[in-house]
């Protein structure tokens, strides 16, 4: 990878007007904002991508989240567009890593052996068997984070927060000489949590996931309800609540293969939407986008620009915004197979005998759906589709606690599931994610009483979802550990 000269990088980097509460001019450049020192009494904040960011304070470096990939998830391209050095990051010695949650595009194996073994990780999961993968990559110190217990750190104090959903997330307070930070990641606030950050302010920053994200309705695009081009709610009274001095637009922001129709389907709001809605609601605050690389030094009266880091380099247009289409008509599944690869002979023996047994054992293993929908029984089309757009299909009879093959007959079909077939091999021998694998849920029109019965059901209870994730943590990461060991790796 070509590296930028120091001057090069100086240039690229076209520095912005500084952040200052007492005035907004142009002034001449501090030293630290030529030379990348931190003053005293500051806090140097750093974004990778995504939810990754460095937190530095008095020479001590640790990190949020850490994703040294591009794509990461297996097909989410960062947007705007990075490359990384990874001999650079190779020689990096963070302080300690914090790790929000399991998920695949905050935890990566692959980003986490670039790591030196002795460098503290520290995850909040509830699950032991992600920390155990994490120590068989060799990570000598790896810690279960507990909610509102502090983490100190040299200067740092970090204290991971309860989500809304407390089961996978959490959020980060940092503190560091008398600065405070809350990273919410891409988590949404407990309400309870929100009356115990409100007591906990003042606010100096707050890193928020700005974008809304319309994962579930693009499963299910003919029956999901039109998007809301504006923020939540809940958002707006939650940072009334905080009233941060600064906001950064953080998390999401990633696009996949060029020709996806996700890529205009996905995340409604945009950077320009949502510096407007925040700076109208709070009218003190300043909203700082923050690209891959660039670094801010935020002290008790200013946010100012100062040298990105070295080891991520931008590529091309980095003020680019996510366009959401609302007029978009999605293709059909075979339309969006024709633009995969396709499987090979063991591949798709592989995929068919899934079908044919394993799925059926796996459902069996299951405890019943607790969704109304499935208290009948109901007959279930899975459709597979190849290189060519061409259909298998495949016929279940589902029941309150089983699943039997049945014949074809359209007439009583009320569920259907259709997804590329190289996706579904994705999932089972890669741990792929539901956000990457093009699964279509109902694209159907049922009876008239199925109809109205299936308007409420949750898509998530869909049967394939259910098979391939109900109880599954940790399936990404062994597979990456899985080639991370093929390969030989320390």
């Amino acid at each position: 990878m070509m590296k930028l000269r120091y001057s090069e990088k100086m240039e690229a980097l076209k520095f912005k007007p500084l952040f200052c509460e007492k005035s907004d001019r142009k002034r001449s450049l501090p030293f630290h904002r030529v030379h990348g020192m931190v003053p005293l009494m500051s806090l140097k904040i750093s974004r990778i991508l995504h939810a990754g960011y460095v937190f530095e304070c008095e020479g001590t470096q640790i990190v949020f989240d850490p994703i040294f990939e591009n794509p990461f998830s297996r097909n989410c391209h960062a947007y705007p567009d990075v490359r990384f050095d990874l001999e650079q990051i190779r020689d990096l010695r963070f302080a300690a890593v914090f790790i929000s949650h399991y998920h695949d595009d905050h935890c990566s194996l692959e980003s986490l052996n670039l790591l030196d073994r002795s460098t503290p990780i520290y995850i909040y999961c509830l699950h032991e068997e992600l920390l155990s993968l994490i120590r068989e990559l060799g990570f000598l110190q790896v810690h279960s984070l507990h909610l509102n217990r502090p983490v100190p750190v040299g200067p740092f104090e970090v204290i991971p927060r309860r989500a809304l959903d407390a089961e996978v997330d959490s959020l980060f307070q940092i503190k560091a000489r008398g600065l405070n930070v809350l990273n919410v990641v891409d988590s949404w606030l407990d309400p309870e949590t929100l009356f115990l950050l409100s007591q906990e302010g003042p606010w100096d920053l707050v890193l928020w996931p700005f974008q809304t994200m319309r994962e579930v309705e693009v499963l299910s695009p003919r029956r999901a309800p039109p998007a809301v081009l504006q923020l939540p709610q809940e958002w707006r009274e939650q940072l009334k609540t905080l009233e941060p001095r600064y906001v950064v637009p953080s998390s999401c922001q990633f696009r996949q293969e060029p020709w996806s129709w996700y890529n205009s389907a996905l995340f409604p709001i945009t950077y320009q939407q949502f510096q407007k809605e925040v700076e109208d609601l709070l009218p003190q605050a300043r909203v700082v986008r923050m690209n891959p690389s660039v670094s801010m030094v935020l002290g008790k009266v200013s946010l100012e620009t100062t040298v990105p880091l070295s080891w991520v380099f931008p590529v091309g247009d980095q003020e680019v915004d996510y366009e959401y289409r609302s007029d978009l008509k999605p293709p059909s599944t075979a339309e969006i197979a024709r633009n995969l690869p396709a499987l090979s002979a063991p591949q798709r023996a592989r995929v068919m005998e899934y079908c044919r047994s394993e799925l059926l054992r796996r459902y069996r293993e299951l405890a019943p759906s607790q969704e109304a929908y499935f208290a009948k029984p109901r007959l279930w089309r899975l459709s597979l589709y190849d290189q060519n757009g061409e259909a298998t299909h495949f016929w279940y009879e589902l029941r309150p606690g089983g699943i039997e093959p049945a014949p074809e007959n359209q007439n009583d079909l009320a569920w259907t599931t259709e997804l590329p077939a190289v996706k579904l091999l994705g999932a089972l021998e890669a741990g792929e994610s539901l956000t990457s694998m093009y699964v279509r849920i109902n694209n159907e029109c049922f009876s008239e009483e199925s109809e109205k019965e299936i308007s409420m059901a949750d898509l998530l209870e869909d049967p394939l979802l259910r098979c391939l994730f109900s109880g599954s943590i940790g399936a990404y990461q062994a597979a990456q550990l899985r080639r991370l060991q093929d390969a030989g790796c320390e």
